[in-house]
């Protein structure tokens, strides 16, 4: 599993309707918080899921009153942006079109992406989502700048 993993004072998702068609998907909004783009392989299972969760959800990023990345997600109750992103597998090391065969299959990648937003949900952690496999456009106002790429 891949996430990139950005520290954010707001982030939104909406989804792009095509050919005419009226999308029903309610566009995801949160203020500071984390976004995560995750990518998922065939290889990630429940063990991957369970790590991922626990490090997005301890790992100690916001600033303490004295300035210092001293406080986890948790501490500070900000909320977390998901989005399922399959091109963190894309390999564009030959040619010049990216190849993503690492990529988990769409139904495999669902379910463990899934998976982790409902692991950091039971922490007490508000998470909001784009929807998997669809054309998104995802906005964020980047707190910092700070991002992380994490992979388990």
């Amino acid at each position: 599993m891949r996430v990139v993993l950005q520290r954010v004072a707001s982030a939104s998702v909406s989804i792009v309707a095509e050919h005419g068609e009226v999308s029903d998907f309610e566009p995801q909004r949160i203020e500071a918080g984390l976004m995560l783009l995750v990518g998922v392989s065939d290889e990630d299972d429940d063990d991957a899921v369970t790590w991922m969760a626990h490090k997005i959800s301890k790992l100690r990023i916001f600033e303490d009153e004295d300035m210092k990345m001293n406080r986890s997600i948790e501490d500070v109750g900000g909320e977390i942006l998901s989005i399922s992103q399959f091109t963190l597998y894309g390999d564009a090391n030959k040619g010049n079109r990216p190849s993503f065969v690492a990529a988990g299959r769409p139904e495999h990648a669902e379910r463990i992406w899934n998976q982790l937003n409902q692991a950091l949900r039971s922490q007490g952690i508000a998470v909001r989502t784009g929807r998997f496999g669809a054309h998104m456009k995802v906005s964020l106002v980047n707190d910092g700048p700070v991002t992380l790429i994490l992979e388990r």
